[in-house]
């Protein structure tokens, strides 16, 4: 009887929801951009791969051109395929597309916080400030200390459990973004407050489908239907929003308390309570709000790109041994074997800068960013942008343009370096956003990339396992990386757990 009701209520979903599209009539003023022809009610869901839309738009360029227009159930989609296009809507024309379109989900999961999603407005533009304050490349240069120390720590525990390397990379990223955001020391994977951040992100990245943003943004009336339904994520939602408060305030907490007893250090939180003169919430509530999700907001996004792109790398690495061994032999002639990389040696290590740069580009982890909408009605090249319209960025298509990355499938740092093996000037920026929208925390992110990669190469060969091809599982939703595989981290210069335990110290020192 309970399945017989569930299919009922499921059946009536999906008939509300055809009657309801099929109502809607196009508003269009002027000639869409080209794109395949949407079907009745769906739009065009059945041109694009679930698991991987990013490839499918990517496809359509070669018969639709640098801009794509489909449609997602009642949604506008416009998807710009190429780095001219993006730039001269996104940047170019940044004061009328840094909006983002209304994202249902984020209400219902708890995330109406986070600056990434907000729309554009005074949350937004506050978070941009403290942002500003904290992560301007000046400002960045100050937390390098801190990433290499996070970055040494984490070697002797991949050493002593290279099985669990997907773990350490998260533990690293984390222990980075809670030092500079928190000045908060991360102990273990156990930790109470890793533990509610990580469950927040993974219900949202898992459950709060686009296809699902889509579905609640056309219906609203589908949000008030009973948390038992099934199919619509409602007691994910539940409970994602107790893992979202813990997240919020857990960590705030702590940099009170600290405050407090005299023994908070120089972080973000710590340094924007001390310039508007906050000691309780009460002192202004408002900014204490902005604090708790600016600060958070750099968590969710930090963690899971730093996380995800480590484990493209570790691919790469596996699979490319040639590119690997030619990365060691530069770490071996300019660093001695008595200490790890650092950040003086950065410009004497090119085809390190390369190789970071070839693992963004080869999968790049958010293949479509984040959605931009533009806030009025737009032409571009006699195409009409309807206002509202969800415009994204095609990052995976720029990446793979073969007319500037030949054989775009091939892992080859060599084409981010000039004849004389200096580093070009392809800095890929446009795989942190665009415009007003640009990642504040880029320099940050990369430097963590940059330390925790040479590190790696310096004590480690990533190797397939003896006698075994692994098969390769990738995530898909908001992100795109390789799902934990198996892979041996042999040590390089044969040395035991105590010798690695020692050249960090003396790294160290």
């Amino acid at each position: 009887m309970g399945l017989l009701i569930q299919d009922s209520v499921a059946i009536a979903i999906g008939i509300l929801t055809c009657l309801a599209i099929a109502r809607r009539t196009s508003t269009h003023k002027g000639r869409l951009p080209p794109g395949p022809t949407p079907i009745p009610f769906l739009g065009n869901v059945f041109d694009i791969k679930a698991a991987a839309p990013w490839v499918s738009y990517a496809e359509m360029r070669e018969t639709y051109g640098d801009i794509v227009y489909t449609k997602l159930l009642n949604m506008d989609m416009i998807v710009l395929n190429s780095e001219e296009v993006a730039n001269e809507l996104l940047e170019g024309r940044s004061r009328i597309y840094s909006d983002r379109p209304y994202i249902a989900t984020i209400d219902l999961f708890g995330w109406e916080w986070t600056t990434s999603l907000a729309r554009y407005g005074a949350m937004f533009n506050t978070h941009r400030r403290l942002y500003h304050q904290v992560f301007r490349s000046e400002a960045a240069l100050t937390y390098r200390p801190k990433q290499l120390q996070k970055a040494y720590e984490m070697l002797p525990s991949i050493h002593h459990d290279p099985e669990s390397y997907a773990g350490h990379f998260e533990a690293f990223a984390a222990s980075v973004v809670m030092s500079v955001v928190y000045d908060y020391d991360i102990t273990s994977h156990n930790d109470p407050i890793l533990h509610a951040a990580k469950c927040a992100l993974d219900l949202f990245t898992r459950v709060a489908t686009p296809e699902k943003a889509a579905l609640f943004g056309a219906f609203p009336f589908l949000m008030k239907l009973p948390s038992w339904v099934p199919g619509l994520g409602f007691k994910e939602a539940i409970l994602s929003k107790k893992y979202v408060k813990d997240m919020l305030d857990m960590p705030y907490q702590y940099v009170i308390h600290s405050r407090a007893n005299g023994t908070a250090q120089s972080s973000m939180v710590s340094d924007t309570l001390e310039k508007y003169h906050i000691v309780q919430e009460t002192d202004n509530l408002g900014m204490v709000a902005d604090i708790k999700a600016s600060a958070a907001t750099v968590y969710a996004g930090a963690v899971e790109t730093t996380t995800s792109t480590l484990l493209v790398f570790t691919l790469a690495m596996m699979n490319n041994p040639d590119v690997q061994k030619r990365a060691q032999s530069e770490i071996d002639n300019v660093v001695c074997c008595d200490r790890l990389p650092n950040f003086n040696d950065l410009p004497a290590l090119p085809y390190i800068g390369a190789l970071v740069r070839e693992v963004k580009r080869w999968h790049p982890v958010a293949p479509l960013g984040i959605p931009h909408s533009n806030m009025e009605d737009d032409f571009y090249s006699d195409y009409f942008i309807p206002k509202g319209a969800t415009v994204m960025a095609n990052i995976w298509a720029m990446s793979h343009d073969p007319k500037k990355y030949p054989e775009p499938e091939s892992f080859c740092p060599d084409r981010f370096l000039n004849p004389d093996g200096t580093l070009n000037d392809d800095t890929l920026p446009w795989l942190f956003g665009y415009g007003r929208r640009r990642c504040p925390g880029r320099y940050i992110a990369d430097a963590s990339l940059w330390c925790a990669m040479s590190c790696i190469l310096a004590t480690f060969t990533i190797e397939k396992p003896v006698g075994q091809e692994p098969q390769i599982k990738w995530a898909s939703g908001l992100s795109s990386y390789p799902m934990s595989f198996p892979c041996r981290f042999v040590p390089r210069e044969a040395r035991d757990a105590q010798g690695l335990t020692s050249l960090v110290q003396s790294s160290l020192a």
